[in-house]
């Protein structure tokens, strides 16, 4: 199965918007919790394992389940940092349209570089509202 980037993105701003109390474990179910209209189970599940082996999603802790259950359900603390960072870098439509097509023309990407792709677009954004060059760090 193909990685498919605006799945991923529809996945990260669901959990995101996922309302627990800030110290609670959750378990989701990608049939029950995460279907997305367009989308198949198995191409959800398979995305949001893919969520779960880059580290985007923040498990609790050792005793929480770390991936998917055979059953379809993964522990949910919340978003890693990494995965805010994502979040952030990709939630405008117009700064994710210029990233899906950044990579699309780049021929390839990898979850790490879609990231970063939108954060540059992210930053030249800001730097054209305000002036102010942000430099790299």
């Amino acid at each position: 199965m193909r990685r498919d980037p605006e799945l991923i993105r529809l996945l990260m701003l669901k959990l995101e918007a996922w309302e627990k109390p800030a110290t609670a474990i959750q378990y989701i179910g990608y049939k029950k919790d995460l279907a997305i209209a367009g989308y198949t189970d198995d191409e959800v599940y398979y995305h949001v394992d893919q969520i779960l082996q880059i580290g985007w999603i923040d498990s609790g802790g050792p005793l929480s389940i770390t991936g998917m259950t055979p059953g379809g359900q993964f522990s949910f603390h919340g978003l890693t940092p990494k995965g805010h960072d994502f979040v952030d870098s990709v939630r405008d439509d117009v700064i994710w349209k210029l990233t899906k097509d950044g990579a699309k023309e780049a021929g390839g990407y990898t979850l790490q570089l879609l990231s970063a792709l939108g954060k540059g677009f992210v930053k030249k954004q800001i730097e054209k509202l305000t002036g102010i060059p942000i430099g790299e760090g």
